[in-house]
């Protein structure tokens, strides 16, 4: 066999098209070439301004937890892009006349790659994205745990995300879903690439996953500032600590489950396949115990967004922390709990189907704490609605909606005659897009300041809100309609008149979610261009209640001069309660930060070529790099010079500098928070 395996000039994205030059095909070389030309642009764009040693030394080596996190948002933001692009692209093909312009096969590879996308490679990214960013600074920790390690995480993931990139260019994903059910996606129905795409690209983020869960849970039980019991912590930090767990025991299943699947379909194993003993509901099993802590995994760390803008923008305290905290730590472990109601139709006794059906209605009820508890929060509190608590609101009216049908689906008669329609997919985005997308909008527009130093536009984040909510309506409330009239989930077209006034409708919502997210690429621009009337040095431009804005914007390295001592859940109120701008210091001492590093990258670069051989069975490669993966951590194993020292006279005179600017910032009220005068310290009565 060649050293390049099965891979031939066939595969190359352009051939299909020159063999068979049709819209579908043209389709899928232009985004082929949308691939190709967008990474040599940007390559010639930063040769051109000079950027590429800065981006090495300050960001891609950069072992600083504000750094990977905001990486990790932009590798979510480009994969978003694309997902929402393949999104509208099928919508446009189910209104089409029969049979419309893609073909069977092409559309199904679309909404195998828009799910596998939005789930592993937009939400898992965003949400590790903004918990890095955040969750350090809240609990008074000056990095993760693990450093290396978290870059090891990301860079792995930017690997899955780059091989599903590449199914564009060379060969093709798979067409099973995203949930690749076999016997489909075995060897004999799915000779192809496209599973292996499937397999080695989750495998990638599947590990990455694992160890940012390791990290988060290490970091809140060892890194808490002083004083910070759990029962102190940030409503964030519990959400993030109980992902964490999820993430330590959910994503194992998920691993497992397609490195079998690689062996059933390479190695002549036979772990579903009927035929020889095996059994494909131990694949449904398995990716489910997976899957359902995984919607999980994606919303409890947007209900602990919502725990912080809801009571930062009414003014007030969050009501009922404890109920909060246990009620999350309710969901964590019933999630455990419910994954078979995601195959009710596969056929497990009425008793068993029962019993899940239940615990599936039970998990609705500590989410609906949560729920009264934030309306309670607003309850007679000074409402300022910035785009962060607009999409707060927004969440919590459409997520009440899809809870709903979420307890009628979890009732196996419904289940069953709803299971493959469009309502269950309406439902499942019901649940996603406010309760994933919305909270880490609602994030990036609260927390911006922290990395970067200056607000986002106000006025373009609004108008992508409502953009963004009115296309979500239209696109996914004509879907409930339709699939209570029968119409099948997963087609490529349909014949039925009476569907198409409906498909008319949510096609016109996604083009305003496309719009939607093309207001906030402009709200970026924007805010760049105009970053010295938005910047806010002084740091809390919201009066914000967390740990974290008692911090200058943007953060130094070293998050925190002293540590600080915590005598309440929320420290900062109480310092400006008393009058204060500054938290008191403790002992300035000299700090310990890891040096940056280009080993994570190679890593996991090494990996991801590794992966890319597996999936064109290119053996003596992927040998190759798998003992090179394991050279280059032996190597990291053995450096000895790996930390940087920040002087205890540095911290002092960061710490006088930021008083000093404190002390010297206008203080402007409520009134004045989002205009220019905002400066930072926001104070709720003009000064």
């Amino acid at each position: 066999m060649s050293i390049l395996g099965s891979l031939d000039l066939n595969d190359i994205f352009i051939v299909p098209f020159l063999k068979e030059p049709t819209l579908s095909t043209g389709i899928a070389a232009g985004a082929g070439g949308i691939v190709v030309l967008g990474a040599l642009a940007v390559a010639l764009w930063l040769t051109v301004k000079g950027w590429w040693k800065p981006l090495w030394s300050e960001w891609l080596t950069s072992l600083d937890h504000k750094k990977i996190g905001v990486m990790y948002i932009v590798l979510a933001a480009i994969m978003l892009i694309r997902g929402v692009l393949e999104a509208v692209v099928m919508r446009a093909q189910q209104v089409s006349p029969a049979p419309g312009f893609l073909s069977v096969e092409h559309h199904a590879e679309l909404f195998s790659t828009h799910g596998t996308i939005m789930i592993f490679f937009v939400a898992m990214p965003f949400l590790t994205g903004v918990i890095n960013v955040v969750m350090p600074l809240q609990i008074g920790a000056r990095d993760m745990e693990f450093p290396f390690m978290n870059a090891i995480s990301l860079w792995l993931s930017v690997g899955g995300a780059a091989l599903v990139m590449a199914s564009l260019v060379v060969g093709h994903f798979e067409t099973g879903g995203w949930t690749a059910y076999p016997p489909y996606t075995g060897i004999k129905l799915s000779p192809n690439e496209g599973v292996d795409y499937w397999i080695w690209s989750l495998a990638l983020t599947s590990v990455g996953t694992t160890l940012s869960g390791i990290n988060f849970a290490v970091t809140i039980y060892k890194q808490r500032a002083p004083g910070m019991d759990l029962m102190k912590m940030p409503i964030f930090a519990w959400t993030t600590l109980c992902t964490a767990i999820l993430m330590i025991f959910a994503m194992m299943p998920l691993t497992v489950a397609s490195l079998m699947l690689a062996l059933d379909r390479h190695a002549g194993f036979h772990f579903f396949t009927a035929s020889n003993g095996g059994n494909m509901m131990n694949f449904a099993n398995m990716f489910w115990l997976f899957g359902h802590p995984e919607v999980y995994i994606l919303i409890l760390p947007a209900f602990g967004v919502f725990s912080h803008v809801i009571p930062t923008f009414s003014g007030k305290k969050l009501y009922g922390y404890t109920s909060l905290v246990w009620a999350t730590i309710a969901i964590a472990v019933l999630s455990f709990t419910v994954w078979v109601h995601h195959f009710f139709t596969m056929g497990q006794t009425a008793h068993l189907n029962a019993i899940f059906g239940i615990a599936t209605m039970t998990i609705g009820v500590p989410t609906g704490v949560k729920v009264f508890n934030w309306l309670l929060t607003m309850w007679r509190g000074k409402l300022r609605f910035s785009t962060a608590m607009l999409f707060s609101a927004g969440f919590m009216f459409t997520f009440v909606i899809g809870g709903i049908t979420g307890v009628m689906l979890a009732n196996p008669t419904i289940d069953f005659a709803t299971h493959n329609s469009l309502f269950l997919v309406a439902h499942f985005h019901n649940m996603l897009i406010p309760g994933l997308l919305f909270g880490m909008f609602a994030a990036v527009n609260y927390w911006f300041p922290l990395a970067f130093g200056f607000r986002l536009d106000e006025k373009w984040g609004r108008r992508s809100f409502w953009l963004w909510m009115i296309g979500f309506y239209l696109a996914f409330m004509p879907l409930y309609a339709i699939g209570l009239m029968g119409a099948p989930r997963r087609m490529a077209f349909f014949t039925d008149p009476a569907y198409f006034p409906w498909l008319v409708v949510a096609m016109i919502g996604a083009l305003c979610v496309l719009a939607g997210l093309t207001s906030q690429v402009i709200q970026i621009w924007v805010s760049v261009k105009n970053r010295e009337s938005l910047m806010v040095p002084a740091g809390d431009p919201w009066d914000g209640r967390g740990l974290e804005w008692s911090l200058g914007c943007p953060v130094p390295e070293y998050d925190f001069t002293t540590v600080p001592n915590i005598t309440s859940r929320e420290p900062w109120v109480d310092t400006k309660a008393a009058g204060k701008h500054v938290m008191d210091p403790t002992e300035f001492v000299d700090i310990h930060l890891p040096k940056p590093t280009g080993l994570p990258i190679l890593v996991a670069g090494v990996a991801t070529v590794g992966a890319f051989a597996l999936i064109f069975e290119m053996w003596l490669i992927a040998a190759v790099c798998f003992v090179a993966m394991w050279v280059l951590v032996l190597i990291r194993s053995y450096d000895t010079d790996w930390e940087e020292t920040i002087t205890a006279e540095e911290l002092r005179e960061g710490y006088e500098a930021h008083k000093r600017l404190v002390e010297t910032t206008p203080k402007v009220s409520l009134d004045d928070e989002f205009t220019s005068k905002n400066r930072g310290l926001i104070l709720e009565e003009a000064v």
